[in-house]
């Protein structure tokens, strides 16, 4: 069964408090969901239209996981902590089995 992936690329981060308290409760939320954090900041180099901002890459079993974790009440509650803190892209894709 293929893998789930969230991936997130900040094009903005407006409010670093709000992302500060989106980090806290997300942490859980995701681990809870069986996620696997593999990426948070550190470097990027962006190529074509891609912008070097902060990206995030996060693991799970299966792409129905990956759905899972992102509709979960606890993640609900980050997202509400996040509001409009930063502007990203956040995409749940499916792995090659």
């Amino acid at each position: 069964m293929p893998k789930g992936y969230w991936v997130s690329v900040y094009r903005t981060i407006s409010d670093a408090e709000k992302l500060a308290a989106y980090n806290k409760l997300a942490g859980p939320a995701v681990q809870a969901g069986g996620g696997r954090l593999l990426v948070r900041g550190g470097r990027v180099v962006a190529h074509d239209a891609g912008i070097a901002e902060r990206t995030v890459l996060i693991e799970f079993d299966s792409f129905e996981r990956a759905l899972a974790a992102r509709e979960s009440e606890a993640y609900k509650e980050a997202l509400v902590a996040l509001s409009d803190g930063v502007e990203r892209d956040f995409r749940i894709v499916e792995g090659i089995d």
